[in-house]
């Protein structure tokens, strides 16, 4: 009985195994790299500068994607305590952009921002004195069974997708 052609399909399942259990990275499409909070938080600031006031990052609560040209987009959630209410309520989140992108087909150009995810439904980025730069609509998906605070994810069908919870926006090149 000839085992080599099991062998092959062994080591070649195992190989599939391995790479789909990689806890660190996942790759997307062209190269790209979405990165897992352990790889976002190495290149983010323990805290950030917006509106007058320093807040502390979550590190924890951090991803975003290294392209393959070495660009990254970052995202990492904040401490928004010390910050009034009105402020609050579309900053909760630092997000770093080192070349130019497009959130749900409009524009951004690269800088750091704050964002948040509105009661009015959309997501909301703001320089770092505050003032809106672009803002898109969000959309919810139910179909996840864990709900991260800050998740980044590969879209089937080319870009990204920027969650907060259930919450998410679609970013690409």
């Amino acid at each position: 009985m000839n085992l080599h052609p099991i062998f092959k399909i062994a080591g070649v399942g195992a190989l599939a195994l391995a790479a789909m259990a990689s806890p660190v990275r996942m790759t997307a499409q062209a190269g790209d790299t979405v990165l897992k909070a352990a790889d976002a938080q190495k290149l983010l600031p323990t805290s950030v500068f917006y509106h007058g006031q320093s807040a502390p990052t979550q590190a924890r609560n951090s991803g975003g994607v290294k392209f393959a040209d070495g660009s990254y987009v970052l995202a990492v959630l904040v401490d928004t305590a010390g910050y009034s209410d009105s402020v609050a309520a579309k900053y909760q989140g630092y997000f770093i952009a080192e070349t130019p992108i497009k959130l749900d087909g409009k524009k951004l150009p690269a800088g750091a921002y704050g964002f948040g995810f509105t009661s009015d439904n959309k997501f909301v980025l703001t320089d770092i004195g505050g003032h809106d730069v672009l803002a898109v609509a969000f959309a919810t998906d139910e179909a996840i069974k864990r709900p991260m605070p800050l998740l980044v994810q590969a879209e089937p069908g080319g870009g990204f997708r920027l969650y907060t919870g259930r919450k998410y926006v679609h970013f690409s090149r």
